[in-house]
């Protein structure tokens, strides 16, 4: 089995060498194709108005000028032209990727890239418990081997990517592995601080809040407070089915 595996924190990120762990648990034919630089909140971008960059920077790994999206587009379409990785993992990610966190990652995105190129691809991801300060990459590492095997045993669609988050917690803490749906915060995370340069010109940075929401059970948020590994199954297909139906008629 060819495995491709990308990232969006970039190349020298530690989640990507936990990454590279558990592929190579899996397989011997591990490749690597990740941003040089941090790509995190990029979503499903591509690098259009400029040329890609790309240098080999170790056996098998290449470092791309450029965004998730177009790491795994390089892998598939130009490195691995002639024989296609079998599967595409994206991660680990340093912070977990749930609830409307989807819609912004570039792990997810990566992932996605690997579905609409018709390849069974997983994001992954690590949550951060930020008051500890901990982040418990031993935990992916611990557990992630056995999920993708237990996925690809699976009779699983590759219009469909997996997303798995791990919870902040070390191995022998975690409480299980349950497959959910995705959840959406109950309250504002994000806010735009405003500060002032040398010359008085105002800047702007994006503030997340990090508080804890209250949320249904049975979604990824409420599977990861509990301590859980979190398994979404995730659509690039976005359209709503009970919408077209409400609509039909209306445009007659």
């Amino acid at each position: 089995m060819k495995i491709l595996i990308t990232n969006d924190d970039g190349i020298n990120a530690p989640g990507l060498k936990v990454l590279a762990d558990i592929a190579r648990t899996l397989s011997d034919d591990v490749w690597i194709v990740a941003p040089d630089t941090n790509q995190s909140g990029a979503s499903h971008s591509l690098t259009l108005h400029e040329p890609l960059r790309c240098s080999e920077v170790g056996e098998k790994t290449f470092a791309v000028r450029g965004t998730p999206t177009d790491c795994v587009i390089m892998g598939v379409r130009h490195i691995l032209l002639k024989s296609p990785p079998d599967l595409i993992l994206s991660g680990v990610n340093r912070g977990s990727n749930i609830a409307e966190d989807v819609t912004y990652s570039g792990t997810i995105a990566g992932a996605i890239e690997g579905s609409l190129l018709g390849i069974r691809s997983i994001a992954m991801s690590q949550s951060i418990d930020y008051d500890a300060g901990d982040i418990h990459w031993e935990t992916g590492l611990a557990h992630g081997p056995e999920i993708v095997k237990r996925l690809l045993a699976t009779d699983w669609n590759p219009a469909i990517l997996m997303n798995v988050n791990f919870p902040p917690l070390p191995p022998q803490k975690v409480g299980g592995v349950m497959v959910t749906v995705q959840g959406k915060r109950d309250q504002a995370q994000l806010h735009i601080e405003e500060r002032f340069d040398t010359w008085k010109q105002p800047y702007y940075w994006f503030n997340f809040e990090r508080r804890r929401s209250n949320p249904i059970e049975g979604t990824d948020l409420w599977a990861i407070y509990r301590g859980l590994i979190s398994v979404t199954p995730l659509s690039p297909n976005l359209t709503h089915l009970p919408a077209t139906d409400a609509l039909n008629g209306v445009f007659k």
